[in-house]
C-alpha cells in the first residue's frame, strides 16, 4: 500500500488523488514527502514512517530511512526584510540517508555519499563522503558500501549475529 501511495503522492498528474495520498501517507505512516523533481527509483525503508522529505531535487537510487528530515533551513533578517538561506536540499544520485538524519538548507549532497544515522547536515557535502554528526565528513572507502547494498544479506545471518552476541553478553552478564 506504502508504494502505491507513495507513486501516487509524487508523481501522480491528478492534483486531487496526489492529496489524498499524501494526506494517507500522513495518517497511516506518519510523513510527508514533497520535491520539485524526483526520481521514481527513490526507495524509502520502513515506509517512510515519521520523515519529512521536502526536497529541491532527489535524484535516482536515493534510499532513505526512517525518521528522516529534509527540508528548509530559513531565517529572516529583521535589518534587511528579507529571507536568508532560501531553498531546499538537493540529493544527488546513490545517495543512503541512514536513521534519523537531517538535512537543511540550501545544500547539495554529492553522489555516492552516505549520511549516518543521526547526522545533522545544513553544508553541502562531496560526492562519495560519509557525513556523520554536525557538518562532518570524510571520503568514503570504495571497497565497501555503507548500510545499503542491493545485494542484502540474508535474514538468516543476522539472526544468526544477534543470537552470538546475546550468548556473549549472557556468558558475561549472568555469571
Amino acid at each position: 500500500m506504502f508504494d502505491e501511495l507513495f507513486k501516487k503522492n509524487c508523481f501522480s498528474i491528478d492534483e486531487k488523488e496526489k492529496q489524498d495520498a499524501a494526506d494517507q501517507l500522513e495518517q497511516l505512516y506518519g510523513c510527508q514527502i514533497s520535491a520539485i523533481e524526483m526520481a521514481e527509483s527513490v526507495l524509502f525503508a520502513h515506509h517512510a514512517k515519521g520523515c519529512t522529505i521536502v526536497a529541491a531535487k532527489i535524484c535516482e537510487n536515493v534510499v532513505i530511512y526512517q525518521n528522516v528530515t529534509i527540508g528548509s533551513n530559513l531565517k529572516y533578517n529583521k535589518r534587511t526584510n528579507e529571507w536568508e538561506n532560501v531553498g531546499n536540499p538537493v540529493i544527488g544520485k546513490n545517495v543512503v540517508i541512514s536513521d534519523g538524519a537531517k538535512i537543511l538548507g540550501p545544500v547539495i549532497i554529492g553522489d555516492g555519499t552516505v549520511i549516518g544515522a543521526g547526522a545533522i547536515i545544513t553544508k553541502s557535502i562531496p560526492p562519495n563522503s560519509i557525513a556523520y554528526g554536525v557538518n562532518q565528513y570524510k571520503p568514503k572507502d570504495p571497497d565497501y558500501d555503507l548500510v545499503f547494498y542491493k545485494n542484502m544479506i540474508e535474514p538468516e545471518k543476522i539472526v544468526a549475529a544477534c543470537n552470538t552476541l546475546i550468548a556473549e553478553y549472557e556468558s558475561h552478564c549472568c555469571d
